[in-house]
């Protein structure tokens, strides 16, 4: 409404103006040699806006005629955009329905409209992919990852055909240039990570490990991995593996050997009696116990050893064969009973009261009834701990990074008995 009524007052003003000028009167001359025009004033001024109308319709005609091969071209690329994002939506749909063939004759109709673009080239490749031809594939995730704005998503194609061929240095490489191209990605530092466990570079592993997902004693394990990997850090990895874990016997015995190795064999039982208080361990007992040949001898190292976690079933089992082994018969019978009365006695603590009964009855009637009833309570009794591959069931004599039986990484646990739980590296 508003427009209309400045309108209205224009031509109100343009018709004014043109009546003031036709009262008013005069005449345009315009003399060129010999030759005399003269014309009314308001005539001059209607032809100078007739010829100004004129002017602008050849100039915008001019403009027009220049622009329409330009136009011609917008409109084709319009319409090639419209149909080839058509056959994307179709090709999308041929994927979601499980039907490589008709997506790929769609992404070919989309490529010759679009060219390649980082998501027909993304469509091409899990086209061939699902199709099973991977080198048709791996060849648009290389186009696609020599494109600056598709390189991460090229390069994670690639990533994800080499782990599946387990080529597994192209795989780290891949990944490398993946974080390179994406910095910050957390599904890159995951899969980095990944790659660390399967190409056993612990170091990697232990430094790309999510922190929310790195427990103590799996740090620990792959602080410890690391630094069987690498002698010349070694030290500050074992530390490292202790202080995450303090009740992890291997890293504690790892510690100790350095530490007797560096003549200080004390700071080395303090480390084991530690490690003990925390979490008791019978390769802990055997190495603080190395070293003392004489029987009393190693019941007071013993006592040592375990008087800060007197009742556990480990210190007790200790006690009752060093006693026994001593001679001290009252005191390892005390010591074996009460772990057996405890209701959480293994295997060890009934072949132990065979050899108690063994020293005290000898090859008597009563002997052999006790022999037979502890045999029987060990048959039906836990299996002693041990480590084994949580992956394969295979059990080994000492912790390792990797389980030999079946290669798979961080899977050896202390299993059975009583223990400290917690999980070791996984995959």
């Amino acid at each position: 409404m508003l427009r209309a009524i400045w309108l209205l007052i224009l031509l109100g003003l343009g018709v004014w103006a043109a009546l003031y000028l036709r009262q008013m009167g005069g005449i345009v001359e315009i003399t060129v040699g010999n030759t005399f025009i003269g014309i009314p004033v308001w005539l001059g001024l209607l032809a100078l806006v007739v010829g100004f109308v004129v002017l602008h319709g050849l100039l915008s005609a001019w403009k027009s005629l220049r622009g329409w091969p330009a136009r011609i071209r917008a409109r084709r690329a319009e319409r090639h955009r419209r149909d080839g994002d058509a056959a994307v939506t179709r090709a999308l749909v041929a994927l979601a329905a499980g039907t490589p063939d008709q997506a790929r004759l769609e992404i070919r109709r989309a490529r010759g409209l679009l060219g390649d673009t980082p998501h027909t080239l993304l469509l091409t490749a899990e086209a061939e992919r699902m199709a099973g031809r991977n080198d048709a594939a791996n060849e648009a995730f290389r186009a696609l990852a020599g494109r600056e704005d598709g390189k991460f998503l090229g390069l994670r194609g690639l990533l994800r055909d080499a782990m599946q061929r387990e080529d597994w240095p192209a795989a780290q490489r891949l990944a490398r240039e993946a974080e390179a191209a994406q910095p910050g990605a957390a599904w890159v530092k995951e899969e980095r990570a990944a790659l660390a466990l399967r190409t056993q570079d612990w170091r990697e592993a232990l430094a790309l490990s999510p922190p929310d997902q790195l427990t103590g004693h799996r740090r620990a394990a792959l602080a410890l991995a690391a630094a069987m990997q690498d002698p010349e850090t070694a030290s500050s990895l074992e530390k490292q593996a202790l202080s995450a874990d303090p009740g992890f016997a291997p890293a504690a015995l790892a510690v100790a050997r350095r530490q007797v190795a560096d003549g200080s064999p004390r700071r080395a039982r303090s480390t084991l009696q530690a490690a003990w208080k925390v979490s008791p361990h019978p390769d802990i007992a055997e190495a603080y116990l190395a070293d003392e040949s004489d029987p009393l001898a190693r019941v007071k190292a013993a006592e040592s050893l375990t008087h800060e976690n007197r009742t556990h079933p480990e210190s007790r089992l200790i006690l009752g064969r060093t006693a026994l082994a001593a001679g001290l018969t009252g005191r390892a019978r005390a010591e074996l009973e009460a772990l057996v009365n405890s209701g959480v006695a293994d295997r060890r603590a009934y072949l132990a009261m065979v050899d108690m009964d063994a020293v005290e009855l000898g090859d008597s009637a009563a002997g052999r009834a006790a022999e037979a009833k502890w045999l029987r309570a060990a048959a039906a009794a836990p299996p002693e701990p041990r480590w084994q591959c949580l992956n394969c069931g295979t059990v080994h004599r000492k912790w390792e990074p990797v389980c030999e039986a079946c290669g798979t990484p961080g899977r050896i646990e202390w299993t059975g008995g009583v223990q400290k739980t917690g999980a070791v590296a996984t995959t």
